[in-house]
């Protein structure tokens, strides 16, 4: 009766130890930042844009704003593809 019980623990030791137990669950890992995005944003408050883009989520804006605040914008605002759009002729050039 000892053995089995010792032989219980042992595997409940390797078990809780085993490289598994530390990763996230698949619900955490493939979250996506934005839930929900602002069409309009004053454009002299933002410091800085990011850009993130995962297989499990759709291309995601995040603006930092100069109050540290980070709000998601919505990718297709107007000002925003314009402003993308300028990056990238400027990159080609």
């Amino acid at each position: 009766m000892d053995s089995k019980v010792l032989a219980l623990v042992a595997l409940l030791t390797v078990a809780m130890w085993s490289p598994e137990a530390d990763t996230k669950p698949i619900s955490l890992v493939e979250r996506c930042w934005c839930r929900s995005t602002h069409n309009t944003v004053p454009q002299r408050s933002i410091r800085e844009i990011k850009f993130l883009h995962t297989p499990s989520c759709p291309f995601q804006v995040i603006a930092k704003l100069k109050n540290n605040r980070e709000v998601c914008i919505n990718p297709k605002t107007k000002w925003l593809q314009q402003y993308l759009k300028n990056a990238i002729s400027k990159k080609e050039n």
